[in-house]
């Protein structure tokens, strides 16, 4: 089963560039505003950058509890939430995490990690992630991808 049959755009070309680029952005932004715009301890940034990925737990479920959490934990509503209740009550630290959180995602989409489908979770939004020869069909990271035929959109595993 394709991408395409899956209801996923095939993201590739300059459509892919300016996401990635958007990432960057998006990565180099969160950083600045953290360094300049908040008197928090950097040491904060290396602590807490990767734990977002800590939902990747949830693939020991199933792919699609893994998806759900790794999805949850690396779209924006959730860091703008507490961003937002950050600011309204004056929380510096909260702030400093929800910007932390914003670079995770930044930079993740920045190497072409994307949202992850059920199907697995070299399976995102931004193509099929992993390397060449490894794991059969997978391609490298910004590749556009083909997902296995034996993929199901209804399938737990």
């Amino acid at each position: 089963m394709s991408q395409q049959a899956l209801g996923a755009p095939a993201v590739t070309g300059m459509p892919m560039r300016f996401l990635r680029w958007e990432g960057l952005v998006l990565f180099a932004g969160s950083l600045a505003v953290f360094v300049g715009g908040l008197d928090e301890a950097w040491w904060l940034v290396p602590l807490l950058l990767f734990v977002p990925d800590v939902a990747i737990v949830g693939y020991a479920r199933s792919h699609r509890t893994g998806a759900l959490a790794y999805d949850l934990a690396h779209s924006y509503p959730a860091p703008a939430v507490l961003g937002a209740l950050a600011v309204l009550i004056d929380s510096k630290v909260g702030q400093g995490v929800a910007l932390i959180w914003f670079a995770h995602i930044g930079m993740d989409r920045a190497l072409g990690y994307g949202l992850k489908y059920v199907t697995g979770f070299h399976d995102t939004h931004l193509g099929r992630i992993g390397l060449k020869g490894h794991g059969g069909n997978a391609t490298a990271v910004g590749e556009q991808p083909t997902l296995p035929a034996r993929a199901s959109v209804g399938g737990n595993r």
